[in-house]
């Protein structure tokens, strides 16, 4: 009887184990195993920062303002006029994914102008980010009459941008200047790369006053379009935007 007893406890246990491995559900993934991709748009600009090699910039700003210089500085309304929205979304899904993206089979001068400005309006803090903007602000309505005053204030509040924040604003200021001095052609004066690009470094709050803030904004940005030279001096004033690496083709995956 002893024996039979514990025959019939194994028994049940057995079966109770049975009903618990029953009630699990086993899913089936069908996709295949590998590496995530990285996401290049919308996420945080010291994230994507490359090294020293690459002028301090994200890797993808550095392909399109290279393939920008190579072919579209004497573009009639660049900046100014959208590129294909199926195209866009289609690069702009192959830069995430990590694919190679070849911008001269695959896209044109209007396209790679509105992938510049969606990479840095999808920046989750702006290049002005919102304590230096207010800082600027300030600065610069307690000196509108006084240049020099503005551009001395204006220089130390830029030294006091996040290291990222300021090599990208250093970089992008180069090659828009080199933008304007094709204006003849490309119709892109410093007033106007200053509207263009004024709503996308700074990001004004909805308020009674955002026009008039974005305005002075503006002003800003197009006080430092005409006095760059004085205002971006150091170390990084000398990089050159137009370096070895091929501006026409490029894997996201080294970004």
């Amino acid at each position: 009887m002893h024996i039979a007893a514990k025959l019939c406890l194994m028994n049940f246990a057995l079966t109770k184990l049975e009903q618990s491995l029953s009630s699990i559900e086993i899913k089936h993934c069908t996709n295949k195993v590998g590496p995530e991709p990285q996401s290049i748009f919308g996420v945080p600009l010291g994230s994507c920062v490359q090294d020293a090699k690459h002028g301090h910039v994200p890797l993808i700003v550095k392909h399109l303002v290279e393939y920008l210089e190579e072919t579209g500085l004497n573009h009639k309304g660049l900046f100014r006029i959208s590129g294909s929205a199926t195209k866009i979304k289609t690069l702009k899904q192959k830069y995430d994914r990590g694919e190679e993206v070849d911008l001269v089979h695959e896209g044109d001068v209007d396209s790679a102008a509105s992938l510049l400005k969606l990479f840095l309006n999808e920046l989750p803090v702006a290049v002005f980010p919102d304590n230096t903007c207010a800082a600027i602000l300030a600065t610069f309505e307690d000196n509108t009459n006084h240049i020099a005053e503005c551009t001395r204030c204006l220089k130390t509040l830029l030294s006091d941008l996040p290291k990222a924040h300021y090599h990208l604003f250093h970089y992008l200021v180069m090659f828009l200047a080199k933008v304007s001095l094709h204006s003849d052609v490309n119709h892109m004066t410093v007033e106007n790369l200053a509207i263009v690009f004024g709503p996308t470094l700074f990001r004004i709050p909805c308020s009674p006053l955002a026009c008039e803030k974005q305005t002075f904004c503006n002003s800003v940005l197009l006080h430092a379009l005409r006095n760059y030279e004085e205002l971006l001096v150091g170390p990084d004033s000398h990089f050159s935007m137009a370096e070895d690496t091929n501006p026409q083709k490029m894997s996201a995956k080294s970004i």
